[in-house]
């Protein structure tokens, strides 16, 4: 009996002491918001995206219709963002919106059995028995005679091309043959929805990347590398296992890596070595989701050999290498640019200011990972990157300035390192601003 007990205070304590460990490591930590604050949040900006943005963008368009439909477990990438938080889809789901003319509002429509809270109006009595929801969405268009019907179809564009083969064949079927000719792809409507903040987002997209530094910051510290000791893969399962409990969804899988060694202790441990050590250098790839802005990053920590109370200059000057291009990076942002046109002239730039082998594959982010504005150069093209490439600058549009730099390092035996920099941008009428700033410093391991 007393062994029993002994052995559960021992639990009970161990217990306590993690509990205590996750507060002192996140005592500083930035403020999650609870669960319900975030409904509440993506609720309103949700609410006043529909209300603001979409009559804007339906105009500029030209789309007097527009037609999202999906189903539980594959759910179309628009119309996960025109809903509340806190409802569940289900079953074959159908949003229409309609422009009653430039005065009046856009007509907002739930043609299905899913609670919308007052965001859409419920347009179909299933529980009536009088019509199917398809036979309720062809008398929707019946009423109205719209003139151009977007629908969700891209070549381009994988966020706008969320309507299943199956789900156009019910449509073609449902609905009249006048209207089914009407039908027009909704790419640049659902790039425009995707890629376009509203000023108060641009506030929130920022606490989610205070949180995403904070998180990376976190993970490089001393507090949990102990170099000899600490595996790379301990930092990815570490930095997964904390945005979880903060609720935190991860935006894809984590990546922490070895990505400079002094020659000789490759010789020693082996180029495969995932043990953290002395005079390392680390790199990360990694993003959360909150308030449903998604981040990506990659920032670089440096271990400290015995002795050392700084980072070495030559890594220093590559990191300044690596900020002055993206400082060129910023400097090339012009409303209107292409995708593949930015490319060009940030590598034309980057060349004649003399930064050693710049490479450039930055993409848009916010709502998603990587969508849905212009592509701006891939790891492996850095002259055209073909329809993505193609697509336009707007304002109030986010970006990860994801580039590299490749400088040869003389403690190395001149053997080159590339330092691969990635920091969210966004590009207002004001200009470009880094969200909560940028890496200028390595993180250091002690």
């Amino acid at each position: 009996m007393i062994i029993r007990l002994k052995k559960v205070l021992f639990i009970y304590w161990i217990a306590i002491f993690a509990v205590l460990s996750q507060f002192v490591l996140s005592k500083e930590f930035p403020q999650v918001a609870s669960i319900r604050e975030q409904v509440e949040t993506v609720n309103r900006i949700t609410m006043l995206r529909l209300d603001t943005l979409l009559p804007r963008i339906m105009r500029e368009t030209g789309f007097d219709m527009w037609i999202i439909l999906t189903q539980e477990d594959n759910v179309d990438a628009v119309f996960r963002t025109m809903i509340p938080m806190d409802t569940w889809n289900r079953r074959d789901l159908i949003l229409v919106f309609y422009d009653r003319g430039p005065d009046k509002e856009i007509e907002r429509l739930n043609v299905s059995r899913m609670n919308m809270r007052g965001f859409h109006e419920n347009a179909w009595d299933y529980g009536a028995g009088k019509e199917t929801r398809w036979e309720c969405l062809a008398r929707i268009i019946r009423e109205r005679d719209p003139q151009k019907i977007g629908i969700n179809e891209s070549k381009v564009i994988w966020a706008a091309d969320g309507l299943s083969a199956t789900l156009k064949k019910r449509l073609t079927r449902a609905i009249d043959e006048k209207y089914v000719n009407r039908l027009h792809s909704a790419e640049e409507l659902c790039m425009l929805w995707l890629e376009t903040l509203l000023e108060e987002e641009l506030d929130l997209y920022e606490r989610a990347v205070k949180i995403a530094h904070a998180l990376i910051a976190e993970t490089y510290s001393s507090k949990v590398i102990t170099p000899g000791v600490t595996t790379v893969d301990d930092l990815i399962y570490y930095y997964w296992q904390r945005a979880a409990n903060f609720g935190l969804e991860k935006a894809f899988n984590p990546s922490f890596s070895i990505r400079g060694r002094h020659p000789d202790m490759i010789a020693k441990y082996g180029k495969d070595d995932k043990t953290i050590r002395r005079g390392d250098l680390l790199h990360c790839d990694v993003g959360v989701i909150y308030l449903r802005y998604y981040t990506d990053h990659q920032e670089w920590a440096y271990v400290l050999r015995r002795g050392e109370k700084d980072v070495p200059e030559t890594f220093k000057k590559v990191m300044a290498e690596g900020n002055r291009l993206q400082d060129i990076f910023c400097g090339e942002f012009k409303l209107g640019l292409t995708g593949n046109q930015l490319l060009k002239n940030i590598l034309t730039a980057a060349r004649e200011k003399r930064i050693r082998k710049p490479k450039i594959y930055s993409h848009s982010v916010g709502y998603y990972l990587h969508e849905p504005g212009p592509l701006i150069g891939l790891p492996e093209e850095q002259e055209n990157t073909g329809g993505r490439g193609e697509v336009k600058l707007i304002y109030n549009s986010t970006f990860t300035a994801e580039l590299s730099v490749t400088y040869p390092i003389a403690e190395w035996d001149g053997k080159e390192l590339r330092m691969g920099l990635e920091q969210i941008i966004s590009f207002t009428k004001d200009g470009i601003q880094f969200l909560d700033g940028r890496q200028t410093k390595f993180h250091i391991v002690k």
